[in-house]
Formats: C-alpha cells, structure tokens, sequence
C-alpha cells in the first residue's frame, strides 16, 4: 500500500514560478516521547505565515517517506492559501532500523501520535489555525486520514482520503495473490495476522470502520474502481457506514483507475474536486 495520490499535471495547477511556488523547510518535531520526527513545512507565497489553514498531508507505505524538494500536491495546496505539512512519522523509511521498527504495532497508535504531536506543533507555533486543519492522504495516508478522523474526531475540520482501507481485516485478507508473499515481513509484522484470532481483533480495533460512529468530520474519499491493492470495498463500506450515521462525505469513483490514478482526467478531476472540499471547509470569508 505504497501509492500516493496522483501528482496534478500542468493542467491543473498555476504555471510554476517563483511566484507561485514556495520551498518547503526542513523542521523536526518533537514526538510525545521524544523520538525526532524529520518533517518539511510549506507555507503559501505572498501571506503571513500565521494562523493560516493547514493540511496535514500524509505519506503512504507506510514504508515510504517524504523528502526535500518539488512535490506537486504540497505545491497546489500552498498556492491555493494553505500551510502544508509533512511528517516523516515513526515507521517511515530513510532514518534508520530504529526509527523503521519503531512502528511495529502503533498503526493507530504512536504512528498517529505523531501526526497529531505535528499539527500541536505547527499550531503552538502560530503557523495554523486550529479551527482549519485538515488531512490528506493516499493508500496508507488514506488510512491515517480516516484514523485522524476516528481516533481524534475533534482535531480535523475535514479529511480526504485517496484509496485507504478502512477495515484492516478484510484489507489485509483482499490483498492480491502477487503481494501475499511479502506481508509476513511487513504487514503481518508491523500490523498483524488477520487469520489469528487475536491479532484480527487487534486488527478491527485499529480499523476507522470500528470507530464510524465518532465521525463527524466531512470527508472526501477517492477511489479506483480496479484497485487490487486496497479494493474498492474498503472505500465502499466506510462510505455507507458514514451516509447512515448522517456524516458529510462525498465519494469520487473512477472506474478505469487502479491503485493511483494514471488518467490524467481523473487526476484532474480528484484535485479540482480536493480544491473545492477543502476550499468549502477551511478557508473563511476573508480568505474565500
């Protein structure tokens, strides 16, 4: 689960310039417990960067990792107004075994703890307003959006989630039959064994579906209809649950798409439907 969402093409965003393009800045961030989170903060061009809404964007893997440089999504997010932050959270690649081990059992837990150790940090600093933050992810960033949303259902005003599971039991039982060989080392490592009884309830515990009834937060879920990796009924079935308890979500389906989008229509029209759920959630009058 490696994908993140598709990276808008020229067509979608302002021509690049100097203008209207900001570096992102290296920072780190202080965990609860003290672990050093490698992080990059990208604030709009041409605001103060106070009090500004924030997306939290989150990369997938979890085994991945975000790094210096041209990222398109964080880049059409700071010239649409908002502060972009991105954490290297414990189980990312890059920083060492330690730092990779360190996840082992914390989907939901520390994992997601320093998300939101994160977003304290980016608001203890003035950067963002409390009241306008939101989370953006793909594949396992979808899945944090959708834990962000469950586990802290009061610390998002909205949340987009491109092709997350939402139950890591019938996720991890679908995987395709090429990817089976390797979740002894990964999945079933750092996450558990759907087919032990005990792990499999650890399993639901950590799944947002298990928490649908403390979702409030509006949601945006994106999804390929011939995913294998993540399939479409994780989407589905987190999609009905939320429509029946009266939660705000809209749902995006491309029918000829798979893990990431490749169509550039499609990737056209997630990002214009993502500019417009978080344009109606986050920014106030005086920045509408």
């Amino acid at each position: 689960m490696t994908a993140t969402p598709a990276s808008p093409t020229s067509t979608t965003t302002p021509q690049a310039t100097a203008a209207s393009c900001s570096a992102p800045t290296p920072v780190t961030i202080p965990a609860r417990d003290g672990l050093a989170l490698p992080s990059y903060l990208t604030l709009p061009p041409h605001r103060e960067p106070a009090g500004l809404p924030l997306v939290l964007q989150v990369h997938g893997g979890p085994w991945h990792r975000d790094s210096w440089g041209f990222d398109p999504t964080a880049q059409l997010l700071a010239n649409r107004g908002y502060a972009v932050l991105q954490v290297n959270y414990r189980g990312s690649t890059g920083y060492g075994k330690s730092f990779l081990k360190a996840g082992i059992g914390e989907l939901s837990g520390a994992m997601h703890d320093d998300l939101v150790d994160a977003v304290g940090w980016a608001v203890e600093r003035g950067y963002a307003d409390p009241a306008r933050v939101a989370v953006f992810g793909g594949s396992y960033g979808g899945y944090a959006a959708l834990v962000g949303v469950s586990f802290t259902p009061g610390l998002f005003a909205a949340a987009v989630d491109f092709c997350g599971p939402s139950n890591l039991v019938t996720a991890l039982r679908n995987v395709p039959d090429f990817a089976k060989p390797y979740l002894t080392n990964n999945w079933h490592l750092y996450a558990g064994d759907p087919d032990d009884p005990a792990q499999e309830a650890d399993l639901w515990a950590r799944s947002p579906l298990s928490r649908v009834a403390d979702i409030r937060t509006p949601l945006l879920v994106v999804q390929g209809a011939n995913d294998a990796r993540v399939r479409r009924s994780e989407s589905d079935q987190i999609v009905e649950a939320l429509r029946n308890h009266g939660v705000d979500v809209e749902y995006l389906v491309k029918d000829d798409e798979g893990h990431s989008f490749a169509n550039p229509e499609n990737t056209i029209d997630m990002y214009h439907a993502a500019d417009r759920f978080l344009a109606r959630h986050l920014r106030d009058d005086e920045h509408s």
